[in-house]
């Protein structure tokens, strides 16, 4: 029997043991506490067994490699035909860039840019 296994047994039957006298008296405060003790016990030899469970999981995955991905520039481009540009996007009409509309759409008018003003020919003062 290995030590986990005999830990487990061992604050089982204490706690087992401990809840049989607390059952007859609930009100006497020493039977309460040596329950709670034997509760905690028994949730010290769990938790090792929970830690005991996550070092065979991870034993078992390193045994078992997980594969590494090539790096994107090494993928091959896949090359796709041109689509129809039938997406509505976010549903706004399409507009043509000539001010003309666009089949569907609404005309535009180009606004100009404000130059900014030349700093460098500008008095100082």
């Amino acid at each position: 029997m290995d030590e986990i296994e005999k830990r487990l047994r061992d604050t089982a039957d204490e706690c087992i043991r401990s809840y049989e006298v607390w059952s007859k008296n609930r009100h006497d405060g020493e039977t309460r506490e040596n329950m709670q003790e034997a509760i905690h016990a028994l949730r010290k030899v769990a938790s090792r067994l929970e830690v005991e469970l996550a070092i065979s999981e991870r034993e078992e995955l390193a045994q078992r490699p997980i594969p590494i991905p090539p790096h994107r520039a090494a993928r091959g481009r896949v090359q796709q035909a041109p689509q129809q540009d039938d997406d509505t996007g976010n549903r706004a009409p399409p507009v043509a860039s000539s001010g003309s509309p666009a089949p569907g759409g609404v005309t535009v008018s180009r606004i100009q840019r404000r130059r900014r003003p030349d700093t460098e020919s500008a008095p100082q003062e």
